[in-house]
């Protein structure tokens, strides 16, 4: 933990806003780390939790929208050479069955992303829609992670 402090202060400190962006932006695509402890972190070393999570809530969605392509275009099996078969059987049971809202729930939850923004590709769910759910999931996440954290850095400093 303390050395996901670190690297949180560290990204912070050195990128700030833009740090958030791209850690939100590739989380959303590929990579495993949430940005959830670099908007906390951001907003404990100063940066404004309003802006930090508006910031992390467009590169997360913009990077959903290249996961959602990179899903449509390199399809089922290389989705499931990245992320393994558990996760597309998983997927696919929650898309047939909730469509728009298994996107919302998935940006508000740590369940990975990435994949659902994939999978809504491969299950060509229409992109405005995955769009706005992916908004309205993340960025109520994003806000609270960046308020709450805030405030409880309040009580330590």
């Amino acid at each position: 933990m303390d050395n996901l402090l670190e690297l949180a202060k560290e990204i912070v400190l050195e990128y700030g806003y833009l740090g958030i962006f791209l850690i939100a932006f590739s989380e959303s695509i590929i990579q495993p780390i949430p940005p959830d402890p670099f908007i906390s972190g951001g907003t404990v070393f100063g940066l404004n939790p309003l802006n930090a999570s508006l910031v992390a809530t467009v590169g997360s969605v913009l990077g959903a929208v290249v996961g959602y392509f990179l899903g449509k275009i390199l399809g089922e099996p290389v989705f499931k050479k990245i992320f393994k078969e558990k996760w597309y059987t998983k997927g696919e049971i929650m898309f047939r069955k909730y469509g728009v809202f298994a996107v919302i729930v998935a940006g508000l939850t740590p369940i990975p992303f990435k994949v659902v923004c994939w999978l809504a590709g491969i299950f060509e769910m229409p992109l405005g829609g995955f769009v706005i759910a992916s908004f309205l999931g993340r960025f109520p996440r994003f806000l609270f992670i960046a308020f709450f954290s805030k405030w409880l850095s309040s009580f330590f400093s």
